[in-house]
């Protein structure tokens, strides 16, 4: 049976996703800030005769990263896709930004998906390779006022993530990014987020599931580097 791990996943896209793959017959290792969510997503997916591990854990706090890593991975689910998803934002403009604030946001949309690639590493080498999907955004390539740290933030992951892709390839561990503009979810609701946007016309978390999915099933014989996923209705 195929094993699946997903950040973020108690809300939105990470909710979403972990539903799509569950109907699809992968097992799960769920990875969130709050207990409350995850608990009761597990328990669905249970419902439809998945393995469901869950980790009620902050991503913002580094130091407590690597040891529920490997406490979450010991349990005996291995997964094959690592689906880093979990991410924040911040709207203002940079120079007004807290450096506290900065460094936030740095460390969920970037260092914390480094960690979990360290922890999941040796899993996947050890397996003979696997897949990693890390979410990103169409800012990783635009600048969009007081939406400067969240840009720096997406561009330095797709970074990141090909710079790994060009190490990890010769152990079987592709690495992908799925590049989105605009979707629906918590993220606009969020007390750092201040926006105007008409979310109707977003792109849906079953549309960005179904395209991890899309990812997930690619053939070891070659790579999507990219998946770039946009709104019909244009760059938002």
């Amino acid at each position: 049976m195929p094993a699946a791990l997903i950040t973020g996943a108690s809300r939105g896209i990470g909710a979403a996703t972990a539903r799509r793959f569950a109907a699809e017959g992968y097992d799960l290792l769920l990875v969130a800030r709050g207990s409350a969510d995850l608990d009761g997503l597990a328990e669905e997916l249970r419902e439809m005769g998945r393995r469901v591990e869950t980790l009620a854990l902050d991503l913002a706090q580094s130091e407590a990263i690597p040891t529920a890593m490997a406490e979450l991975l010991g349990r005996g689910l291995i997964p094959s896709v690592v689906i880093n998803n979990a991410g924040a934002a911040w709207t203002g403009p940079l120079a007004a930004m807290p450096i506290e604030r900065w460094q936030w946001l740095l460390q969920l949309n970037l260092t914390s998906v480094f960690q979990v690639c360290l922890a999941v590493l040796p899993g996947l080498r050890q397996a003979g390779g696997g897949r990693i999907i890390n979410v990103s955004s169409h800012a990783a390539r635009h600048a969009f006022p007081d939406w400067g740290a969240y840009c720096v933030s997406k561009a330095a992951l797709a970074s990141f993530s090909r710079c790994l892709e060009a190490e990890e390839r010769a152990s079987g561990i592709v690495v992908s990014t799925l590049t989105l503009g605009a979707v629906n979810t918590p993220l606009w609701d969020s007390e750092t987020v201040h926006s105007s946007f008409d979310r109707r016309a977003m792109l849906s978390t079953q549309q960005v599931a179904d395209s991890l999915l899309y990812l997930a099933r690619q053939p070891h014989s070659q790579t999507v580097e990219d998946l770039t996923l946009m709104p019909a209705a244009g760059a938002f």
